[in-house]
């Protein structure tokens, strides 16, 4: 090989990591700015803005962090999908009892200081459904905690 064939072959990895973006290992801890733009039953609803400090605690075990936890009366729920990477975090919870529930979650850490996220959650009353909303997310770190 080349020495103008090894550098064009480096120039071309650079380009196209780049163009892809690096995948994050976490998020550092800190002060999130968190903006939610939800859609339920179909239509848009007012984006929803706020503020999470996340520890070093909660950026530690983001699988904790970022999991549901369910607090449901007269239903069981079930944890049916569950996926963990420093990078990515997907899961899933499903509930059967007076209120039928499927809740769907899919985190990605892009970088050390943003995260985005989806969520989607359908509620289900005697067999007819009630709700269905769908939630994106974006957060970005603006600085440490106060």
């Amino acid at each position: 090989m080349t020495k103008s064939a090894f550098w064009s072959g480096c120039v071309v990895a650079a380009a196209l990591l780049a163009a892809t973006g690096a995948a994050a290992d976490g998020l550092q801890p800190g002060l999130y700015r968190i903006v939610q733009a939800p859609i339920i039953n179909g239509m848009p609803g007012a984006l929803q803005k706020s503020t999470r400090c996340l520890s070093a605690d909660a950026v530690a075990d983001l699988d904790k962090t970022f999991s549901p936890v369910s607090r449901t009366t007269n239903s069981e729920c079930e944890r049916t999908e569950h996926e963990s990477t420093p990078q990515r975090l997907k899961w899933r919870l499903q509930c059967k009892g007076q209120l039928d529930m499927d809740v769907a979650g899919e985190f990605l850490f892009e970088t050390p200081e943003r995260y985005t996220a989806t969520l989607i959650t359908e509620a289900w009353m005697q067999g007819q459904r009630i709700q269905r909303s769908h939630v994106t997310i974006e957060a970005e770190r603006v600085g440490d905690c106060p």
